[in-house]
C-alpha cells in the first residue's frame, strides 16, 4: 500500500504563515501525498509551489461552519479554481440537513460542483453532527449532486473520522464517489484501518507521522 498517496498533508489553523505553508507544501513534494489542503488565502501559494511535483492544491469552501450564503460558497470556489486549487473541500449547509431540508442541501452543493471546471469537490458532511440516517441522506445528496467525494470532517467541531461512519458511507457510496476521512488521524493504525473500512483519501495534519511510519529510514529527513 502507497500510503502516502491517501494523504491530504493539511494545515488549516488560522495563525498559518506562509513560511508555514511553504514547508507544508515541501513536506508534501518529499513524502509524495496526494495533496495539500490550505485556507483560500493561500492557494495561490501552494499552486506555484507544487507545480510540476505531482502533488494537488486543495483548499476548503465555506469552512468551517457551511453557514454562509450559497452564493458566498460559489464566489469562493470560482475564485479558488481561478487561483489553480485543483480540489476544493465544502462544507454542507448543516442546519439544514439537521432540519430535513434535504433539497437545499443539494442544491448548494450542486451550486459549487457547477462552478468546479474540472476541480473534484469533495464535501464534508460532519458526521460528528449527525445521526446514522442523516449521514446516509447526506451521503446521497453529494452523490445526486455530482461531487466527487463525501468528506467526514473538518476538525472544527466534535468527532472526527471513525470506522463505523466510513462503513456507513461506503454501503451508500460504493464505488461511485470517493470517501474522504478526516479528523483526528493521528496513527499508522488508524490509517490503515479507515482505508480498510473504505476511505480513499485521509485528511491530517499527521501526514508525515503516519507516511514515516512506513517509508525507509532515508526518506525520513525531515
Amino acid at each position: 500500500m502507497n500510503l502516502a498517496s491517501y494523504i491530504d498533508h493539511t494545515l488549516l489553523k488560522p495563525e498559518a504563515t506562509i513560511e508555514d505553508i511553504i514547508k507544508l507544501c515541501e513536506e508534501a513534494e518529499q513524502y509524495k501525498f496526494a495533496a495539500v489542503c490550505v485556507n483560500p488565502i493561500y492557494v495561490d501559494l501552494a499552486a506555484h509551489r507544487l507545480a510540476g511535483t505531482g502533488v494537488k492544491t486543495a483548499t476548503v469552501i465555506g469552512f468551517p461552519l457551511g453557514a454562509t450564503f450559497t452564493a458566498s460558497k460559489v464566489a469562493e470556489a470560482k475564485e479558488a479554481v481561478l487561483r489553480k486549487a485543483n480540489e476544493l473541500d465544502m462544507v454542507i449547509n448543516i442546519g439544514a440537513a439537521k432540519a430535513g431540508l434535504w433539497e437545499a442541501v443539494t442544491d448548494d452543493i450542486r451550486q459549487v460542483v457547477e462552478v468546479a471546471d474540472g476541480a473534484a469537490v469533495k464535501v464534508i458532511i460532519e458526521t460528528g453532527l449527525l445521526t446514522d440516517d442523516e449521514k446516509r441522506r447526506a451521503c446521497q445528496a453529494v452523490m445526486a449532486a455530482g461531487a466527487q467525494f463525501v468528506k467526514t470532517s473538518t476538525g472544527f467541531t466534535s468527532g472526527g473520522a471513525t470506522v463505523e461512519d466510513i462503513r456507513l458511507l461506503k454501503q451508500v457510496a460504493g464505488d461511485k464517489i470517493g470517501i474522504k476521512a478526516s479528523g483526528g488521524i493521528r496513527t499508522l493504525e488508524q490509517a490503515k484501518e479507515l482505508i480498510a473500512a473504505g476511505a480513499t483519501r485521509l485528511g491530517t495534519s499527521a501526514g508525515i507521522v503516519i507516511a514515516g511510519s512506513v517509508l525507509p529510514s532515508s526518506k525520513q529527513g525531515i
